[in-house]
């Protein structure tokens, strides 16, 4: 059985988001249809998808930002931006954005889905394949994912399973900055205020452990998350 490609759809007018649903459903693809940009990260986090098609003028997330989001915890995954924003100023920001396409509104639901075709098509030879590393070697130290455990330093360091879930990420980002609402969203399911005090406990532990090797740091990147220093 040909698994079918999985479209992660967002687009806030309801009749034209509900009708190209339909429609590429039709055409024997799977598609997920979201409202807003910030129920769209959401969905990306929790789905596996083989291309995004965003619209841009959003309420709560506007596409630009979602497109950076998404491009943040996925380098290789397709995007298309479906938006009546035409100027030339609008596309080359969709494009810096991390687009792959953009495609201004009125459009045939035809272009897009050949649209959709071309683009999956350039990607083919280069599958959307993330390896999931569970061993990281963090400066002097090791930390087995799997077992929970941080080891070196004189004393292995038994972490809980958001402390191993937010290392784990900090480790797959390593000098590069880990978006705060992509940690909230992955681990936490959500990125309310509540959630976000509770991930800075979790960090301001992670420090205290990782003082083992004084390379290693945590540091704030003010407005956006963190990052882990390794040298």
């Amino acid at each position: 059985m040909i698994e079918k490609v999985r479209v992660l759809l967002v687009e806030d007018d309801p009749n034209l988001g509900s009708l190209l649903q339909e429609y590429l459903n039709a055409k024997g693809y799977d598609c997920q249809l979201e409202r807003d940009g910030d129920k769209g990260f959401k969905a990306f986090l929790a789905g596996t998808f083989d291309i995004c098609a965003l619209d841009v003028m959003m309420p709560i997330k506007d596409g630009f930002t979602l497109a950076k989001e998404i491009r943040n915890t996925d380098k290789n995954i397709p995007i298309i931006f479906l938006s009546a924003r035409s100027l030339k100023e609008d596309k080359i920001e969709g494009f810096q954005s991390g687009a792959d396409d953009y495609l201004a509104k009125p459009f045939s639901m035809e272009e897009l889905l050949l649209r959709i075709k071309a683009i999956l098509r350039r990607t083919q030879g280069a599958p959307n394949i993330q390896i999931d590393v569970r061993n990281f070697n963090v400066g002097n130290l090791k930390f087995d994912y799997d077992r929970r455990l941080l080891i070196g330093g004189g004393d292995d360091q038994k972490l809980t399973s958001k402390e191993a879930d937010l290392l784990k990420l900090l480790c797959e980002n390593s000098n590069d900055v880990l978006e705060r609402s992509v940690a909230l969203n992955k681990i936490w399911k959500d990125d309310s205020y509540f959630n976000a005090r509770s991930m800075d406990v979790y960090i301001t532990k992670l420090r205290k452990y990782l003082k083992a090797d004084p390379k290693l740091e945590i540091v704030n990147m003010h407005g956006r998350g963190f990052k882990l220093l390794t040298s």
